[in-house]
């Protein structure tokens, strides 16, 4: 971590993108290394479905014929690194962020199950954090989670 830290720090560009990440409820200094780790190796022309793509935190459907329709599933294929790093940031900001709370609460609210409804925020989130570094602005929820969210929570 501290070699990392170095790093970063002889580069403006990564202590800028760093600290627009770490402006994100939830993301330390630890998870900010992880994040940024992997989002510097990704090209920044990739659109966030892609970037959602490459962390596996998309769904994959089953449909095969008329007669097999299973409920769809995250691939989990992608980037175990970003998804681990993602994990307890998206745990803090369930907890901490109105916002996110209210997203969450409002996708359990309607039938999904909990980790559904953690993975669909670390999606949100990923997309965020990726916004946040390909245009080195700081991080912002009200921005990422609707208005709506919170009126019906």
């Amino acid at each position: 971590q501290a070699a990392a830290l170095q790093i970063i720090g002889s580069c403006a560009e990564l202590s800028e993108q760093m600290q627009c990440l770490m402006c994100a409820r939830g993301v330390g200094q630890a998870s900010a290394i992880a994040i940024l780790a992997e989002f510097c190796v990704l090209p920044k022309h990739l659109k966030s479905p892609q970037v959602s793509r490459h962390a596996g935190l998309d769904v994959r459907l089953y449909d095969s014929g008329t007669s097999v329709r299973r409920p769809g599933r995250l691939t989990k294929a992608g980037n175990r690194y970003l998804r681990a790093g993602l994990y307890m940031p998206c745990m803090s900001a369930i907890q901490h962020d109105p916002r996110a709370k209210a997203f969450y609460d409002q996708l359990v609210a309607r039938g999904k199950k909990k980790k559904q409804a953690l993975c669909a925020v670390m999606r949100k989130y990923l997309t965020g954090l990726w916004f946040c570094f390909t245009h080195a602005v700081p991080f912002n929820s009200e921005e990422l989670f609707d208005q709506r969210h919170l009126q019906k929570a």
